[in-house]
């Protein structure tokens, strides 16, 4: 079950013709800030990119942080798309199924390679959460 925001981005991007799923990946990855100064990142080494992430749970809800160089912004459109699961409840974004975009027409746009990547993005930050929830994250 993907929640609604996340689900909502992919109806977006699956609506439009190809030239303007582009686009609007694009708009999702200038919409990732910078981490606040302390915030401990994680590399997620799946990725050819520098792709870096930090999940946690404040107040029964995910907090993301994410960094990704400017010069990849497809692989930050990909943080820009998980930036969406922002405020979810923990158990929502752990029952993310990792092909979450199939059928949104990512495929059609990006490299099987890249695709995995996304997938070992989500990987990582459901793992984060739920150290997270044991205590120990």
């Amino acid at each position: 079950m993907v929640p609604p925001k996340l689900q909502a981005a992919l109806d977006l991007i699956k609506s439009l013709p190809r030239e303007l799923k582009t686009q609007v990946l694009l708009d999702y990855a200038k919409k990732v800030p910078p981490p606040p100064p302390g915030v401990e990142l994680e590399r997620v080494h799946e990725c050819q990119t520098p792709f870096f992430l930090h999940a946690g749970v404040e107040g029964g809800k995910v907090r993301l942080f994410f960094h990704v160089p400017d010069e990849a912004p497809t692989v930050k459109a990909f943080a820009g798309l998980l930036l969406e699961l922002e405020g979810e409840s923990p158990e929502a974004v752990l029952a993310i199924p990792p092909d979450f975009y199939r059928g949104a027409g990512l495929e059609e746009l990006l490299t099987p390679l890249r695709l995995r990547g996304l997938e070992a993005a989500l990987e990582r930050l459901k793992a984060q959460v739920r150290r997270a929830l044991d205590g120990k994250g």
